[in-house]
């Protein structure tokens, strides 16, 4: 197998897979909505049932289905696994219509998506597609479609992740197409671990403000606390919803409070949980209490020996081959790459198209990092 030949072929089908990438992302796929979320899936398994590649199904009832599409499925060699989310933040109809917008002279192309993370699953299909036409046949190689990512998995009840897992145990490489920062590959990821915190005072009204306990002073004072967490390194909080009281002259009897807290290692993990349920436990204007539950969480994706010797096989990979070196990344947000980290099998992150402004309405990936990252998956799925 000659992997200059399909670093070549790369090039040659580019431009129409960057018509791919325009058409994909023009289908728009919030997570929420099934439906939605299956077409752009759909999409994708149209070039994949006239390549002759095997399709597995993981059904879900309410998030939208994922699938694993594999190409030399009947080969015996470990397989390299590539994965990417279908599902997006933005809301129908948030970029107008047509979503994606394609500017040529400044480089870029704009629009849900387009770098988190479906840009992603184009470059790993475009690998995909110039290995086949240069007639690789050596491991079988996987593309995972993920349709829950941007929850943490919370609406299939993590079976999303459970079939990634299964999909990917004997892996040689499991390569995930987030967005791709020049010059690195992700290894380390934060966790993530949401708290809601339901506060109960005594409503009086507000001109007895003085015989009342207020839930929503309560909160503020819990929200000082919590948000003393700002290590750019380690343990950092946002509490970014706040939910209280009925009328002005009413002190509120109940509020609710939703804190992202993002953490480096199991160890801090610990330390959050346990300092949380202090705070929680502790009513600082007294006649307070509250209720704290976790909505969801995100395992921490911490630097292994596994997942560096991978990076060093990869990075001997792009100098034979001309790529640009990479050095390994981190990356404060969260990532199904740490799930698979976590069962054992050998990982990097953010091999996907590069650009940025992501879960806004300025989401934009540069068009040349297209064939930049496909040249990156191929050649390791021919090298490693």
């Amino acid at each position: 197998m000659c992997t200059s030949k399909v670093l070549e072929k790369i090039d040659e089908l580019n431009e129409e897979y960057i018509g791919v990438w325009e058409s994909f992302c023009n289908i728009e796929s919030p997570t929420a909505d099934k439906n939605a979320v299956d077409e752009a899936s759909e999409y994708i398994l149209s070039f994949a049932r006239k390549m002759g590649w095997e399709i597995t199904e993981n059904t879900q009832a309410v998030s939208g289905n994922a699938y694993c599409i594999t190409m030399n499925a009947d080969s015996k060699e470990k397989p390299v696994c590539l994965s990417g989310h279908v599902d997006t933040v933005h809301p129908k109809g948030d970029f107008g219509y047509p979503p994606v917008r394609i500017d040529r002279e400044a480089g870029k192309i704009y629009g849900p998506g387009v770098e988190d993370c479906k840009g992603g699953i184009v470059s790993a299909l475009l690998a995909m597609t110039a290995l086949a036409e240069c007639g690789y046949t050596e491991r079988p190689v996987k593309l995972i479609l993920q349709s829950d990512e941007e929850i943490s998995s919370i609406s299939s009840g993590k079976k999303t992740i459970e079939f990634m897992r299964d999909c990917s145990l004997d892996a040689v490489a499991f390569l995930n197409c987030e967005g791709h920062s020049k010059g690195k590959l992700v290894v380390v990821r934060k966790g993530i671990i949401r708290f809601v915190l339901d506060i109960k005072g005594v409503a009086v009204h507000s001109c007895n403000c003085y015989d009342g306990k207020s839930a929503i002073l309560e909160a503020a004072h819990k929200i000082i606390e919590l948000e003393k967490w700002k290590d750019r390194n380690g343990i950092t909080c946002n509490c970014g919803i706040i939910n209280g009281g009925t009328t002005p002259n009413t002190v509120a009897e109940l509020c609710s409070v939703v804190a992202d807290i993002r953490y480096a290692t199991e160890e801090q993990l610990d330390e959050v949980k346990k300092r949380v349920a202090e705070i929680a436990e502790t009513s600082y204007i007294g006649g307070t209490s509250c209720t704290l539950s976790i909505k969801s969480e995100r395992i921490c994706m911490e630097k292994n020996e596994r997942n560096m010797n991978l990076l060093e096989a990869i990075r001997k990979i792009f100098a034979k081959y001309g790529i640009d070196d990479v050095e390994a990344g981190g990356s404060n947000g969260g990532s199904d790459a740490a799930w698979m980290s976590y069962y054992g099998i050998p990982t990097v992150d953010s091999i996907g198209t590069h650009g940025g402004s992501i879960h806004s309405k300025n989401e934009y990936a540069c068009i040349d990092s297209l064939a930049k990252s496909a040249k990156m998956i191929a050649s390791i799925i021919c090298d490693i």
